[in-house]
């Protein structure tokens, strides 16, 4: 697998008898499927392109066509697989915005530089994220509030944090 790649989606089944596949999107906007012309479908040690050749939604699953996949057979042969993309296909990002895999097993510090650990997960809430940085045996939650979030440097993967009272001592 190619970690420069980005994940879009799990195929989960075939669709019918004609090869589509139902795949659940990990993505934020799963209508950008809509914007896709094709997918690379990763199958752990190799990665395989597929043109798209349609997309529909039902429920909270992509219904994708896929050239190659022109059974039910094939499309179950897929089932599992994870969908991805090449970065230059990514959505963009607006200012202090980062995706989720730039910032996780980034340092986190306070203003003053004492060391607090590692952000190992992302959780999301809806209303904001919320990074769990794990510091020796315990884990700290930090909201992704820009009262709380003063720096990230993805260059040098440093994240400098403002801990509101109590964070810390939970």
């Amino acid at each position: 697998m190619d970690d420069t790649f980005f994940e879009v989606g799990v195929i989960t089944g075939a669709m019918g008898i004609g090869g589509e596949v139902k795949v659940f999107p990990t993505t934020d906007d799963p209508r950008r499927f809509d914007d896709l012309t094709e997918v690379y479908i990763d199958a752990g040690n190799f990665m395989s392109p597929y043109a798209i050749e349609s997309v529909r939604y039902q429920k909270n699953l992509v219904i994708l066509k896929l050239t190659g996949a022109d059974d039910r057979e094939a499309a179950e042969k897929l089932k599992g697989l994870t969908l991805r993309i090449p970065p230059d296909q990514a959505l963009p990002l607006g200012h202090n915005q980062y995706y989720h895999r730039d910032l996780l097993e980034m340092r986190v510090i306070e203003e003053n530089g004492e060391e607090l650990g590692v952000l190992t997960h992302i959780l999301e809430t809806g209303a904001n994220d919320v990074y769990v940085v794990r510091s020796g045996r315990k884990d700290i939650l930090i909201p992704a509030i820009e009262q709380c979030i003063v720096n990230v440097d993805t260059a040098s993967r440093v994240m400098t944090v403002r801990l509101i009272p109590g964070l810390k001592d939970l």
